[in-house]
C-alpha cells in the first residue's frame, strides 16, 4: 500500500514518463459522448411477390437430430500456486462433425474452452490471506464417434466417379511370311488411347449445434501448506485441478437436397 500522497504521485509520474517514451500521452480517449432519445420511424408495408406455381428448391433437409454424451477426465496445471478457484466459465467449440457416408457413423471432435479465475497469496498471517485474482484459459479437447439413427430423411446415395476406355476399329494390311496378299488385320487401334471420365460432386452432410450441457466436478490435487509464511489453519495451496466432465451435445445433421414443392403448398403458404 502507498504510505502517503507523495508515493502515489511518484507512481503516477513514472507511469506518465513510460507512456511518453512510447509516444503516448493518454491510454484511452473517448470524444463526443452524448445520449439522444430516438423518435419512432413510420413505415409502409410492401407487397411481397412470391412464386405461385410449383417449384423445385434446393434446401437443407434434416437427416438426424440427436443428443450425445462425452465423458472427460482431465488434469489442469496452473502456472502458480492458488488458494481457491473463484469461477470457471466454459464454452463448447466443435471443430469437426463429419458423417462418414455409406455408413451411419458420425465423427465428433472439439474442445471445451475453460477460463479459470483463481486467487493467489501475496501476503498472509494466521487470520487471513491477501493476494491477486488471476485467470488461466485452457482448451480441453474431446473426440468420439457415435452411430446415427436417421430419424429425419436418409442421406442421398453417393454417386461414384467412373472412368471408361473406348477404342476404334482399324483394318490394316498384313505383309510377311505366313500371310496371303488378301489377308487383313482386323482389330482395335493400338496407336491411340481414349477415355471417358465422369466426376459427381455429392453434397456433404453437415452439422449444426442446437444445445450444449456441461456438468463437471473439480477437485484440487496435492494441496499443501506454503513452504514460507503463515496462513490460517484450514488454508492450503495447490497447482493441479482434476476435472471430471460430462458433456452433452444436441446436434442436427443436415444435407442440401432438391425438394419439389407442389403448387398447392405454395398457394396455401401465400394465403397465410
Amino acid at each position: 500500500m502507498y504510505k502517503n500522497k507523495k508515493d502515489v504521485s511518484i507512481v503516477y509520474n513514472n507511469h506518465e514518463q513510460k507512456n511518453n517514451k512510447c509516444g503516448k500521452t493518454k491510454c484511452v480517449e473517448v470524444n463526443g459522448i452524448r445520449s439522444d432519445t430516438l423518435t419512432e420511424c413510420d413505415n409502409n408495408p410492401v407487397t411481397v411477390d412470391g412464386i405461385t406455381r410449383g417449384v423445385v428448391a434446393k434446401i437443407p433437409v434434416v437427416l438426424a437430430e440427436l443428443t450425445l454424451q462425452v465423458n472427460l477426465d482431465s488434469i489442469i496445471d496452473l502456472p502458480e500456486p492458488a488458494i481457491e478457484i473463484k469461477d470457471i466459465k466454459k464454452r463448447v467449440k466443435v471443430t469437426q462433425c463429419l458423417l462418414l457416408q455409406n455408413t451411419n457413423v458420425l465423427f465428433i471432435k472439439g474442445f471445451i474452452r475453460k477460463n479459470i479465475d483463481y486467487s493467489t497469496r501475496d501476503c498472509s498471517n494466521s487470520i487471513g490471506i491477501c493476494g491477486d485474482l488471476k485467470h488461466c484459459t485452457v482448451d480441453v479437447p474431446f473426440s468420439c464417434t457415435t452411430s446415427l439413427t436417421f430419424n429425419g430423411t436418409a442421406p442421398a446415395p453417393v454417386i461414384n466417379n467412373n472412368r471408361q476406355e473406348f477404342e476404334y476399329f482399324r483394318q490394316e494390311d498384313i505383309s510377311g511370311p505366313g500371310f496371303a496378299d488378301k489377308d487383313k488385320l482386323l482389330s482395335g487401334d493400338l496407336s491411340e488411347f481414349n477415355q471417358l471420365s465422369q466426376e459427381f460432386f455429392n453434397e456433404l452432410p453437415y452439422c449444426e449445434l442446437i444445445r450444449s450441457r456441461i456438468v463437471d466436478f473439480n477437485e484440487y490435487l496435492n494441496r499443501r501448506k506454503p513452504y514460507y509464511g503463515e496462513v490460517p489453519f484450514e488454508e492450503k495451496e495447490f497447482m493441479e485441478i482434476e476435472e471430471k466432465t460430462v458433456l452433452e451435445l444436441t446436434i442436427k445433421v443436415l444435407q442440401k437436397r432438391q425438394v419439389e414443392i407442389p403448387a398447392t403448398v405454395v398457394a396455401s403458404e401465400l394465403d397465410c
